[in-house]
C-alpha cells in the first residue's frame, strides 16, 4: 500500500465519521421535537373532549345550542336594529353583529335561516312576532351565524320587550 492511499483512506474514514456524527446530531434534535409536537396535539385532543359539551340541567336531555344571529336595519327607522337586538339578547339569543342592511326600504321584517335549521329561525320569529310567511331559508356557508334578521318598516308592530 502506498503512502498516498493510506492518507486517502484516512480522509474517507474522517468524512464518514463526520457524516455519521451530523446524522446523529440531526436525529437527536428531530426526535425530541417530533415527540413534543405529538404530545402537544395529543394533549389538545384529550382536553377538547371535556370542554365540547356544556353541562346539562336535565339528565338525558340534549344540550340547548345558543342561536347566533345578526340583526340588519333595513328600515328608515333610526335605532330599529338596536331595539331588536336588545329584545333578542334579553330572550337569550347571541346577537353577534348589528348593522345597516344594504337598502333601507324593506317593508316587513324578515327572518333568514342561514344554516339549514328552520327551527332556529322559527324561534327567533316567534320571539319577535314575525309571521311564518316572513321566514325564509338562504343557506350560506360563508356566514358565521345561524339566523339573520332584517328589520323592516314594520318594526313598531314587532313584539319588542324594550319598547
Amino acid at each position: 500500500m502506498e503512502p498516498h492511499e493510506h492518507i486517502e483512506q484516512r480522509e474517507i474514514q474522517e468524512l464518514k465519521k463526520r457524516k455519521r456524527s451530523s446524522t446523529m446530531l440531526m436525529l437527536n434534535i428531530c426526535i425530541p421535537l417530533f415527540l413534543l409536537v405529538i404530545g402537544y396535539f395529543a394533549y389538545g385532543y384529550m382536553t377538547r373532549d371535556g370542554q365540547a359539551s356544556p353541562p346539562r340541567d336535565v339528565p338525558g336531555a340534549p344540550a340547548q345550542k345558543v342561536i347566533q344571529l345578526d340583526v340588519l336595519n333595513g328600515s328608515r327607522v333610526k335605532g330599529a336594529a338596536s331595539r331588536v337586538t336588545s329584545c333578542l339578547r334579553g330572550g337569550g339569543f347571541d346577537v353577534v353583529e348589528m348593522k345597516n342592511y344594504k337598502t333601507n326600504n324593506v317593508h316587513q321584517t324578515v327572518v333568514i335561516d342561514r344554516v339549514g335549521n328552520l327551527a332556529s329561525a322559527r324561534k327567533v320569529a316567534l320571539v319577535l312576532g314575525v309571521s311564518d310567511k316572513n321566514i325564509i331559508q338562504q343557506i350560506n356557508p360563508d356566514y358565521f351565524v345561524d339566523v339573520s334578521v332584517i328589520v323592516g318598516e314594520d318594526v313598531s308592530s314587532l313584539k319588542l320587550a324594550s319598547q
